[in-house]
């Protein structure tokens, strides 16, 4: 049998409570099922999509049919700023109200997300000019570094449970589905989480992840707004998003980016992430700029600063490809030292780059450069001993 069927033939043999007409049991676990009645902490967390919603208003009514007190549950939701929808936060208040469930609401102390793009692009820049990085890195979150979800949602929502509740037992409800994505096809039903509860800490705070409808598709979780009445987002509601998030995500398909879009009230920050396109030459997704989905929103100011930007994108990829292969990226970075031709090329390369965005070129020749790379390397090497 694959993983995969072991692991829902083992969630199916501990689903014993009744689902709601019409709607697919819950996945839980035993492990789950005793926390439940030994009163933890259940904490939901609201992202006003339709899975999170989903997800509390099932829940709830199973944690009612297994007896668990009511005091003894909250919902959490991490806001993102301007990254939001302006409904956003009513929308979710609205949610944990209804569910009546206590609502937190908890933001990161160093900004919103979009202060954090423009904080990674401008860190990004002062590494480039210093050459600590081979390559200009870009403002954007992506597939492989989510700190859009880890930083501004994890990691606000963890530590503010830890210190909320410690020295309680806390379940924490994500609507997370396997068939949203590769990524998420492994979804466990349930799983600890010690990123900001260790185990054995000296508080005895425990934090378990549990993902009650990760067997669901999106059929099911909308069926499951019909049927208990829950309040569905206007994302999807008026402008016909298949999914919810920001505003504008970076994992978003091209018929959700236009849905969000045609919000006029998303139209200022649209347009703020299209100058961020223009200043830093990296598109919004890898292979789409935020700025063609509604060009008749920007003006003409804009659209040129983005052309110019695509031409200096492109430059700035060719540039980057001629750079010798063998002293790209690598844990310890750099590899090793240079030669006085490659470090010509390298300086060659980054010139035209250093100048696009104002750059001091601090490292000039190839002589400077393998200087640099010199520091550098002893530089990895404290930090590989240390």
């Amino acid at each position: 049998m694959p993983p995969i069927a072991q692991l829902a033939a083992a969630a199916a043999a501990t689903r014993s409570y009744p689902a709601v007409p019409g709607l697919p049991d819950i996945a839980i676990t035993s492990e789950i099922v005793a926390a439940i009645r030994a009163g933890a902490w259940i904490v939901f967390n609201l992202s006003g999509g339709k899975d999170s919603s989903a997800a509390l208003f099932a829940v709830n009514l199973q944690l009612d049919s297994l007896g668990h007190p009511r005091a003894r549950r909250m919902a959490i939701h991490a806001d993102l700023g301007r990254a939001e929808w302006d409904s956003t936060p009513d929308t979710v208040a609205r949610i944990a109200a209804s569910a009546d469930v206590p609502l937190t609401v908890v933001r990161r102390a160093a900004g919103d997300l979009v202060d954090r793009w423009i904080q990674r692009f401008e860190s990004g820049k002062r590494r480039y000019e210093a050459l600590e990085t081979y390559n200009l890195i870009g403002p954007w979150s992506s597939a492989s570094l989510r700190f859009c979800q880890s930083e501004m949602k994890a990691a606000v929502i963890g530590p503010a449970l830890a210190r909320m509740l410690r020295g309680q037992q806390i379940i924490s409800v994500l609507g997370l589905r396997r068939d949203e994505s590769h990524n998420r096809a492994a979804t466990p039903i349930a799983k600890a989480d010690l990123r900001h509860a260790k185990a054995g800490n000296r508080h005895g705070t425990a934090i378990t992840l549990w993902h009650p409808i990760a067997y669901w598709n999106s059929e099911d979780v909308f069926r499951a707004h019909g049927t208990l009445g829950i309040t569905l987002h206007e994302a999807y509601s008026i402008w016909g998003a298949t999914r919810l998030s920001c505003r504008y995500c970076i994992f978003a398909s091209l018929h959700d980016l236009s849905a969000s879009a045609a919000a006029p009230a998303n139209t200022e920050a649209y347009r703020e992430l299209v100058g961020i396109e223009a200043r830093s030459t990296f598109p919004f997704q890898p292979t789409r700029w935020l700025a063609d989905i509604s060009p008749h929103l920007l003006s003409g100011g804009l659209r040129a600063d983005v052309e110019r930007a695509k031409a200096d994108q492109l430059e700035r990829r060719h540039l980057e490809a001629s750079m010798p292969a063998g002293l790209r990226y690598v844990k310890g970075w750099p590899p090793r030292m240079p030669t006085l031709a490659e470090a010509e090329d390298i300086a060659a390369a980054r010139r035209p780059i250093l100048a696009r965005h104002r750059l001091e070129n601090r490292y000039p020749t190839g002589s400077a450069v393998q200087a640099r790379f010199a520091e550098l390397r002893v530089a990895a090497g404290r930090q590989m001993s240390s």
